[in-house]
């Protein structure tokens, strides 16, 4: 304890002071908070998620990078200059993977020949056929790219009135999570044979906007990476098709995937950027919808040609499917180089 001796009129007395106590975190337990954050930034930067589990926990990379500043606290509490300094690069790691997607770039709108693409998987064809309806009448898509489409799914969206708006199709509907189909306001000409199909139906064609070059739209629809199903999983992206020279591709639907995951991240490389992304609205995520939790990853894309521009992407939800819709209005190049 501190003393005091007191002044004034009482000369004499002492006054006994409690001495204060510093708060301090011990250099033990800095590590033991600052270490599991610098592994995940380590394996997310790396791109060394490996098996189920791994490739699952990696699309929480967003909270993770959102609570990196704890152990950063931590650490300096401690007084620990290399627990603060690895938490630190941490940080940084984490954030400058995650923070650019609700930022977005400045030179992702612009001008060019419309083309407006809706993707969205129907949960074993058990989604509202209505509302699926009044959000094509309402966002007027030119292509219509679902997963999970049942032949009893095909016969409840014609019955809403889906061939009077888009009048084009080819389908793979099938039972169950297989089936897959795009439907089009514009003539749609199959392709088949552009890639290994890895995973459910993906369903291929060749669209042709008035005014633009002709576009090949992909209908993605991946195994979820649960399991056994992993390694199909990363083989269905990594077969994915680039852009061509020639061509210019898009690719939309259910990846099973989000950014954080390497192999999603390599198919970006090979030409393609995600809309939501370049937009700033890459965080929103899709995936569990209509439960008592609202969504928490984002598995949901519409990946496009780095020759596209992006001039708008919303997500928006649907009764009756686990998954949120997927909407981005793009421009395409008039011509190709």
């Amino acid at each position: 304890m501190d003393v005091e001796t007191a002044s004034g009129g009482d000369a004499g007395g002492v006054v006994v002071v409690p001495a204060r106590r510093r708060w301090r975190v011990s250099r033990t337990f800095a590590w033991v908070v600052v270490a599991p954050f610098a592994l995940w930034a380590v394996a997310r930067v790396a791109g060394l998620e490996r098996g189920s589990l791994p490739t699952q926990f990696m699309t929480g990379t967003p909270y993770v990078a959102a609570g990196s500043l704890v152990p950063l606290l931590v650490g300096a509490l401690a007084r620990s200059r290399t627990a603060t300094a690895v938490a630190l690069a941490a940080a940084v790691a984490l954030g400058s993977s995650v923070i650019p997607r609700a930022v977005g770039s400045p030179a992702g709108a612009g001008a060019g020949a419309p083309l407006r693409v809706l993707t969205a998987n129907l949960l074993f064809g058990r989604a509202d056929a209505a509302a699926v309806m009044d959000l094509v009448r309402r966002l007027r898509p030119d292509v219509l790219s679902t997963q999970e489409l049942t032949p009893e799914m095909v016969e409840r969206l014609d019955a809403a009135g889906i061939a009077e708006l888009l009048p084009h199709r080819v389908l793979q509907a099938d039972s169950g999570a297989t089936g897959s189909g795009l439907y089009s306001r514009h003539p749609l000409t199959p392709r088949t044979g552009l890639f290994r199909v890895i995973g459910h139906n993906m369903p291929a064609a060749l669209v042709a906007p008035p005014g633009a070059a002709p576009v090949e739209v992909v209908d993605v629809h991946t195994y979820a990476p649960i399991g056994e199903l992993v390694d199909g999983w990363a083989a269905g992206i990594e077969a994915l098709p680039p852009p061509a020279p020639g061509t210019v591709r898009i690719l939309a639907g259910d990846f099973n995937a989000s950014l954080d995951h390497a192999v999603m991240r390599r198919l970006l490389d090979r030409g393609y950027v995600d809309a939501a992304d370049l937009v700033g609205q890459g965080l929103v995520a899709t995936w569990p919808s209509g439960r008592r939790i609202p969504p928490i990853i984002t598995i949901d894309h519409v990946l496009v040609d780095r020759r596209v521009r992006v001039n708008e992407v919303g997500v928006h939800t649907l009764p009756g499917t686990d998954h949120r819709a997927v909407f981005a209005d793009l421009r395409l190049p008039a011509r190709l180089p």
